[in-house]
């Protein structure tokens, strides 16, 4: 089951992505954040705390 804030979240894949389907997609919400497989998105996804999301991406960088 969908974490209530992501249902209402509007799932997009990466820019960086192409017309290349093995991709993530991430929707955002107030608090938190949900990664999912593109290729599989009823498989579930993974919910990650807003703050964490973004020290992630600040990792990356």
């Amino acid at each position: 089951m969908a974490t209530p804030e992501l249902i209402f979240g509007t799932w997009r894949k990466s820019s960086f992505s192409g017309g290349n389907s093995s991709c993530v997609e991430v929707a955002h919400a107030p608090t938190v954040v949900g990664i999912r497989d593109s290729k599989n998105p009823e498989a579930g996804h993974l919910t990650l705390p807003r703050t964490t999301w973004l020290t992630f991406l600040a990792a990356i960088r």
